[in-house]
């Protein structure tokens, strides 16, 4: 199952590379083939519009991804500074750090987010990873800043200092490796978590992407077109669910693959 969940994850980003390029998406309203079936020339069926439900799906991958991976990249990289420089500096600094952790995980973030886009204008995937990405570090910070205070009395830390190797090659060479594992693995589940806002957010019409977007087309589907109630819209209402689950789904494979490979007690022997 593992090697499934690289495979379809792998597929999810060349569709978002390559697809674009590939498959036109014509915009013109049809609505003579409004909510037309499953054919030849319209592999998923029509929207409400009449436009091609596959062209879209393809050309709304590349902001699924760039929204998901954006977000899991903000994240890590906010977590590793706040953690990291917490845990070594100590002191009043440790205490401001993680009392401003704590501010944030006290907070509700979904409604917080909600709002935060409704009220600053969101018109790009990055912006929007950065967006949620505000809102997911905190958790991730609070455990790095414990691994590196229990990391900094473990014996070959103990010899670097005594060797009087400088604190940037004890940090990069020493205590960065063995965060890379855990990085790795929070980084999907950043990504996955983001997926699940960003759709939440965009249902409630308050990032109002371009209307290919995953996130967007369940908006129009189940609140503005009708699909929702309709039996011949219900291909363009499930097209998108299931690409968001199973991207979803291939990232939690993919994550469980990752804690097997650096996790012996996982490893079949």
């Amino acid at each position: 199952m593992k090697r499934i969940g690289w495979a379809v994850l792998l597929a999810f980003i060349l569709v978002a590379l390559f697809g674009p390029g590939l498959i036109p998406l014509d915009g013109t309203p049809h609505y003579e083939e409004r909510f037309a079936p499953m054919s030849w020339n319209h592999w998923l069926g029509t929207d409400y519009a009449g436009r091609d439900v596959w062209a879209q799906l393809v050309h709304g991958s590349r902001d699924i991804l760039l929204i998901a991976f954006s977000t899991g990249a903000f994240a890590v990289l906010i977590a590793l500074l706040v953690g990291v420089t917490s845990a070594l500096a100590g002191g009043a600094v440790d205490a401001l750090l993680v009392g401003c952790v704590d501010v944030f995980l006290t907070v509700p973030s979904f409604p917080l987010m909600a709002i935060l886009s409704a009220l600053f204008r969101v018109g790009d995937p990055i912006t929007f990873g950065l967006l949620l990405a505000l809102w997911s570090w905190p958790g991730l910070a609070r455990s790095l800043r414990a691994q590196v205070q229990s990391m900094q009395h473990r014996e070959f830390i103990e010899v670097a200092r005594l060797m009087r190797m400088g604190n940037w090659h004890i940090l990069w060479r020493e205590i960065f490796p063995n965060l890379v594992p855990y990085l790795s693995l929070n980084f999907i589940m950043i990504a996955r978590n983001a997926i699940t806002a960003s759709v939440g957010i965009m249902m409630l019409g308050l990032v109002p992407l371009r209307v290919e977007n995953w996130g967007m087309m369940l908006n129009l589907a189940a609140f503005q077109s009708g699909a929702l109630f309709l039996p011949q819209g219900k291909l363009y209402l499930l097209a998108p669910l299931t690409a968001i689950i199973a991207f979803q789904y291939s990232l939690i494979l993919v994550a469980a693959s990752i804690e097997e490979h650096f996790d012996p007690r996982l490893q079949r022997g």
